[in-house]
């Protein structure tokens, strides 16, 4: 069986690749002896004669792995679509609009619209994004929310890691690409200094900054906190690391995805509706805050936060693992789904 997988190709965002790697891996486990096929996601808005004669080799079309439902890619190409033969599954994919960010215009969701129902399987890794499907015209009963399939990227042993015997905090930044840093910069630079700041002091904590793309490391010379050690390995390793912190202090959303799903304890500080969407989809919707209401509103103070989070690291350990399981369900019962649909197909 041949299986056609349309993602994202920016392989500096850590996020993105973790997304793709993560279906791919949860395919090939399902799937033992698929050969699986790459093909950018800009095919969705002009697809080239050589295009439709590779993708429609194979079994089976997967979409899935980076912003699928963010406007930069967006309006896709419904004749482009409509050349697809073999049938189309839309794997964990999530709607992106940054804090500041445009709407999308209507030509835009009438091409996100058409792909869902000219799709055979559809999930989606959030409430948020079914809610917004259902309300453009999608089936309610078609959409499957299964939450983000890099939550079960395999982990990878780095090889010689030890550490003291302290407490390890982790954080990271979003500086790549959201245009709206800037409104926030100084307020948000203040907090994680603050809190950093905290951590050190208090229990003399090693501090770690959790790489997601390479243009953050413009921001964090700008915090200017000494030894602070940057963290950037392959996904499967960095998932690993994280599952040796005590609390992550996280921005890009994948920073949090990965950290939940090395059950470490995190705190999210989000840019987009899909960072408040996670924090209700695992159950926490405590571990949200906003750039825009950061120390500005109640219950989005960082440093409050964190020591609390910090103190209830076991409760939240537990409450991970048993949300984990039960997300674990729904992406099995999809991945049956679409053996199904294959055996029905043949």
């Amino acid at each position: 069986m041949k299986i056609a997988h349309i993602h994202v190709w920016d392989k500096k965002n850590k996020g993105d690749v973790a997304i793709v790697l993560a279906v791919q891996e949860l395919l090939r486990k399902k799937f033992p002896s698929a050969k699986i096929v790459d093909f950018s996601v800009e095919i969705l808005k002009k697809i080239t004669k050589r295009d439709v004669v590779n993708i429609n080799k194979c079994d089976l079309v997967v979409i899935g792995g980076g912003g699928i439902y963010y406007h930069w890619f967006m309006p896709y190409n419904i004749n482009s679509i409509k050349k697809i033969k073999p049938p189309i599954v839309i794997f964990g994919v999530g709607y992106i609009r940054e804090i500041g960010a445009r709407k999308l215009t209507r030509t835009e969701i009438a091409s996100i619209v058409f792909l869902n129902n000219f799709a055979k399987l559809v999930s989606v890794r959030d409430y948020y994004t079914k809610k917004f499907l259902i309300k453009y015209g999608v089936q309610a009963k078609k959409i499957k929310v299964i939450g983000d399939p890099a939550i079960f990227l395999t982990e990878e042993k780095i090889k010689n890691l030890k550490f003291k015997n302290k407490v390890k905090i982790g954080f990271n930044l979003n500086y790549s690409g959201w245009m709206g840093f800037g409104k926030y910069e100084k307020n948000i630079l203040d907090s994680y200094k603050k809190t950093l700041a905290y951590f050190k002091t208090k229990y003399n904590a090693d501090i770690y900054y959790l790489l997601h793309h390479p243009d953050e490391k413009k921001i964090l010379k700008k915090l200017n906190i000494k030894n602070i050690k940057i963290i950037d390995l392959p996904p499967n390793q960095q998932k690993y690391f994280y599952s040796k912190m005590d609390l992550i202090i996280g921005m890009m959303l994948h920073s949090v995805v990965l950290a939940f799903g090395a059950l470490t304890p995190e705190i999210n500080v989000g840019y987009d509706l899909r960072n408040k969407s996670f924090a209700q989809f695992i159950n926490c919707p405590e571990l949200i805050i906003s750039s825009d209401k950061l120390n500005k509103q109640p219950g989005h103070n960082l440093l409050s936060k964190s020591k609390t989070v910090l103190l209830k690291k076991k409760d939240y350990i537990k409450k991970f693992i048993k949300r984990k399981s039960d997300i674990w369900q729904q992406q099995e019962k999809f991945l049956n789904q679409i053996d199904l649909l294959i055996k029905s197909d043949d």
